[in-house]
């Protein structure tokens, strides 16, 4: 594939806008229907697309072909990945303000960054350790709501949840790096399992019922923009850029986009310690990979 930075960048930047729009189409879905039901359709819709992925890209003979190791892998992955993450990460949403819960779920990274430690024994430099603390006290700021001296937690449960689901996202991140499949056969099957994994826990907790009309609507929306359409649009954003550096950098402007879509579509008014949290988060996120450069150069 020839490389195209300004199309690589366009598309980029299409990705990053979808992606600020789920948060607020988390919180307002759910106003309708519960977390359960809410991943049940959502990753429904989004192993439809996959599907229908796989078969217009003429892949089907090549996914029938999927080695043992790799199945039980993807079990694995699914199970991680849509099934508890997003069990997860939606139960915290019904719990939190979805301004607390968007910038909650950029911890990511910084999980990221002790699992890469542990797991490819990478060493952690007192810079690196400072990095995380920064973003950890980010953390605490949206926690406490501005009041980290207190260490009052506004909601502890739903804080707790936010911040684990985040440590599924970074395990199921790894494998992914771990797994060298391509990428949109290994995406349908994890889904597969996925689906099917919230399919059983759904019939076992009594959410096997039709969806109102918003929840619908709502449901599709997540489906193709969280965890489908946008997902591709990113890849062939990184495939197309000449720095994909460069062009992964862009996704550090969702956060903030989301707020603004919040504001908007959830009419929630943005707070000023949800700033302060996320500009530390992502601050500690940036410096680790300002770091990690300087290594790198070295």
């Amino acid at each position: 594939m020839m490389k195209n930075n300004k199309l690589a960048y366009l598309l980029a930047l299409l990705a990053v806008v979808l992606w600020s729009t789920v948060g607020s189409a988390f919180k307002i879905t759910l106003g309708y229907i519960n977390y359960i039901q809410l991943l049940l359709f959502s990753s429904f819709t989004a192993l439809l697309f996959l599907t229908g992925l796989i078969v217009y890209q003429k892949k089907t003979a090549s996914l029938l072909l999927t080695k043992k190791k790799h199945i039980v892998s993807s079990a694995v992955m699914g199970l991680l990945n849509p099934f508890a993450y997003y069990l997860i990460l939606f139960k915290a949403y019904s719990l939190l303000q979805a301004q607390e819960a968007v910038a909650l779920n950029y911890t990511w990274p910084v999980i990221l960054v002790l699992f890469s430690a542990f797991f490819f024994k990478q060493k952690l430099s007192w810079m690196n350790i400072t990095a995380m603390l920064v973003s950890f006290t980010g953390t605490l700021v949206i926690a406490t709501r501005g009041k980290i001296l207190s260490l009052h937690f506004s909601d502890p449960v739903g804080v707790g949840l936010a911040v684990v689901s985040a440590f599924f996202w970074a395990m199921y991140w790894i494998m992914n790096m771990k797994d060298t499949r391509e990428t949109t056969e290994k995406l349908l099957l994890n889904f597969f399992f996925g689906f099917i994994y919230i399919f059983i826990f759904s019939s076992l907790t009594g959410n096997l019922t039709l969806p109102s009309l918003q929840a619908g609507i709502g449901s599709v929306y997540i489906g193709l923009f969280e965890m489908g359409v946008t997902f591709v649009i990113w890849l062939n954003a990184l495939k197309y850029a000449e720095n994909t550096a460069a062009v992964s950098n862009l996704v550090y402007l969702s956060p903030f986009l989301s707020l603004m879509v919040v504001s908007v579509a959830v009419g929630e008014k943005i707070m000023t310690y949800t700033i302060t949290g996320l500009l530390l988060i992502i601050g500690g996120i940036m410096l680790q990979q300002l770091i990690r450069k300087k290594t790198t150069e070295l």
